[in-house]
């Protein structure tokens, strides 16, 4: 049985249960109410006609009087009388009348019985003369045999229309509360290895419902997964893209040194640059590695503090010894007042990384044309703006430059594999910040990186 079928059974079973103890009581009250109103109403009748038939003539007038004035009688309502001698009934006990009731009131000067509809009340009652009888009354109960009944029909119409009620009402509400998990599982379905970037669609309510909180979950292990899957997928591609700028430099500088001889300084000179291009490949080989080997998770051991401004300015050193024709114009003038607002929580490596693949292609792909490098900070993140004028990217094309070996369409004239750009969100939402990117073709390309400073702590 389905998980949903049981628990529509179990909430119709706690109800029907719980319905039955509450009509039980009801039905139980009533009868209970029914029975005792009526033996006082009994009750008041034996006494009133043992004193209208065996009292003194005065007494018995008024009583009489009393009786057909303010009494009524009860439907099929006799009365019996039978004297007693030596605690004994004299004469006989008719048959309509159960012997057990003058037996019973004889023994305890009262006593009330039923048998099924037809109610008996017996009391001794002594004269002046101390002469002992037997008053019985008996009558039918109408409300009992009716309106007892009547209710008792009424609750079970009533327990089965309820039934129906609480089965509709619960498959309502839990095809209601059902109804997103299911939505939930379609989209997550759809979700493969060729499109780890699609997410469940959340609210933005402040106070979040279970189902949000669930979908903010599984949107966060999808982060984990997609960033861990790609870079696990393309680190071979990553390694051979990032680690061919200080190959090249150091293979430049080794084939320049070799092509004469040189003199003893221009040797240690070439290979001084040598060791610091070999230290670069160090640094970003231990930094793809590290990438490689965590992916996207809040394990942030091997973080550290980030001067944003000085990561900035070391990478464009690094950018134009690299690129001749680099243009970089860096502004500033958002800078905050306070340094510490620049400082970040991270791995130096991997940012430099990022934001040189992003720099390096906004000077591609505008033909190193003058590239915007702006810095400011917020009380909460550090925000980097890289801004070029160059061929952009086609709109139609937007929604797939973070697929890995992308490439729009546009860039047949450029070189490229399609994987820095994906390399840097991955890098980027590793420090849990964002990338946002706004292009339009044949006018340039907006690329703004936000890091968060909350997550270092002084």
């Amino acid at each position: 049985m389905k998980t949903y079928s049981k628990t529509v059974l179990t909430i119709v079973s706690i109800f029907v249960v719980y319905t039955l103890i509450f009509t039980g009581y009801i039905y139980y009250s009533f009868s209970n109410f029914a029975f005792e109103d009526f033996y006082k109403r009994l009750d008041l009748r034996a006494g009133t006609i043992a004193t209208m038939k065996l009292g003194e003539p005065e007494e018995s007038l008024k009583v009489k009087e009393t009786y057909e004035n303010f009494l009524e009688n009860l439907p099929k309502q006799k009365y019996y009388i039978f004297p007693v001698e030596n605690n004994q009934i004299v004469g006989e006990i008719p048959q309509e009348v159960p012997s057990k009731v003058v037996r019973n009131t004889l023994k305890s000067k009262a006593f009330n019985y039923n048998d099924a509809d037809l109610f008996y009340s017996g009391l001794i009652y002594e004269d002046a003369e101390k002469e002992k009888y037997v008053v019985v009354v008996s009558a039918e109960n109408y409300f009992y045999s009716h309106h007892i009944i009547y209710l008792r029909n009424l609750l079970i119409t009533s327990l089965l229309f309820s039934l129906l009620l609480i089965f509709v009402i619960s498959h309502f509400v839990l095809r209601t509360l059902i109804r997103p998990v299911k939505s939930i599982i379609k989209d997550v379905n759809k979700i493969g290895s060729e499109n780890l970037h699609l997410r469940l669609e959340v609210s933005d309510a402040k106070h979040k419902d279970p189902i949000s909180e669930l979908k903010y979950t599984f949107n966060d292990m999808l982060n984990r997964i997609e960033t861990s899957f790609e870079t696990q997928k393309n680190f071979i591609s990553n390694a051979s893209h990032e680690l061919n700028t200080p190959l090249t430099s150091i293979i430049g500088e080794a084939d320049l040194i070799l092509s004469k001889e040189r003199s003893i300084p221009e040797y240690e000179k070439a290979l001084t640059n040598i060791l610091l291009e070999a230290e670069k490949l160090e640094e970003k080989t231990k930094a793809l590695l590290f990438l490689a080997r965590t992916g996207y998770t809040e394990n942030t051991k091997r973080f550290d503090k980030v001067r944003v401004d000085e990561l900035l300015m070391e990478v464009q050193q690094n950018l134009s010894r690299v690129n001749k024709n680099l243009k970089i114009k860096m502004d500033f003038s958002l800078l905050p007042e306070s340094p510490e607002k620049l400082k970040i929580k991270g791995n130096s490596q991997l940012l430099h990384l990022a934001i040189s693949n992003i720099i390096s292609n906004a000077s591609k792909y505008s033909d190193n044309n003058e590239v915007y490098l702006a810095l400011g900070a917020t009380e909460q993140s550090v925000v980097i703006i890289i801004k070029d004028k160059g061929i952009g990217i086609p709109e139609s094309e937007m929604p797939y430059i973070f697929d890995p070996y992308f490439r729009a369409s546009n860039t047949f004239n450029y070189e490229g594999y399609g994987i820095g750009l994906p390399l840097s969100r991955n890098i980027i939402k590793m420090h849990n910040g964002e990338l946002l990117i706004k292009s339009v073709e044949k006018s340039g390309t907006t690329v703004q990186i936000i890091l968060p400073t909350g997550n270092y702590k002084l």
